[in-house]
């Protein structure tokens, strides 16, 4: 059975607080407000998650934006009995997936094999040269960061998406098989090897320059968000057929 998109109401400012359960009822029913709590909850989730398939910031917000918008037509039919995290990261992988097919890009799935031609062997940035040589803590932390976002954008496809779940997000094994559709097995032997991938040339620095790689400030979320809610608007003003 079909579940029509529900239309935006007009709702007193709606509070952070509450399940992700309670906001998906509450923005099945037209509560704008909680929808745009859910987008706070989860951008940074779904913008790392579809940055890790696009490898472009703007292409990224971009298919962001468009994944919410199918989010709040269709959040009627999410389940409560499952993770609003899970439902919502299938939304924003498939509408990056639809993304590189419109473009012609070659796209693997993510129950693939490995991307061909991956050279394991290119040589290392010069940002990583000797931290010693860099005066200031700071300006070393932002090359790790850097030469991480190179290196994870490097990373075969079937990998890619695995370890940004896993270590950038840090979502558990289980977590990461029910988003990605992959068997448990299959999602450690992924992270495995993605890590070991990147290990080489970081070393001990890779814990400490991970956690920071794709930072989602708070410009770029309130973009997102703006923008979305922008879309709904136009939406409930926008006569039905």
């Amino acid at each position: 059975m079909s579940h029509a998109a529900p239309s935006p109401v007009a709702a007193p400012a709606s509070p952070a607080q509450g399940s992700d359960r309670e906001l998906a009822a509450r923005a099945a029913q037209g509560d704008a407000p909680a929808f745009e709590c859910i987008m706070r909850r989860h951008n940074q989730l779904l913008f790392r998650t579809a940055r890790s398939i696009l490898k472009s910031d703007e292409e990224t917000e971009d298919a962001l934006q468009d994944a919410y918008l199918r989010a709040w037509r269709a959040i009627g039919s999410f389940r409560d009995d499952a993770q609003l995290s899970t439902w919502l990261v299938r939304i924003v992988i498939n509408e990056a997936l639809g993304r590189l097919r419109r473009r012609g890009a070659q796209v693997i799935p993510l129950d693939g094999a490995a991307a061909p031609g991956f050279d394991e062997d290119e040589p290392e940035s010069a940002a990583a040269d000797d931290p010693d040589k860099q005066p200031e803590r700071h300006a070393m932390r932002e090359e790790l960061r850097r030469l991480m976002e190179r290196r994870i954008d490097r990373l075969p496809d079937a990998y890619r998406t695995v370890f940004m779940l896993r270590a950038v997000e840090e979502m558990s094994v289980e977590e990461t098989a029910a988003a990605l559709a992959l068997p448990e097995a299959t999602v450690r032997t992924r992270f495995f090897r993605a890590r070991s991938l990147l290990r080489e040339g970081l070393s001990r620095d890779i814990d400490v320059a991970v956690g920071d790689a794709f930072s989602f400030d708070g410009t770029r979320c309130d973009r997102i968000v703006a923008r979305v809610l922008a879309s709904l608007a136009d939406e409930r003003e926008s006569p039905r057929p």
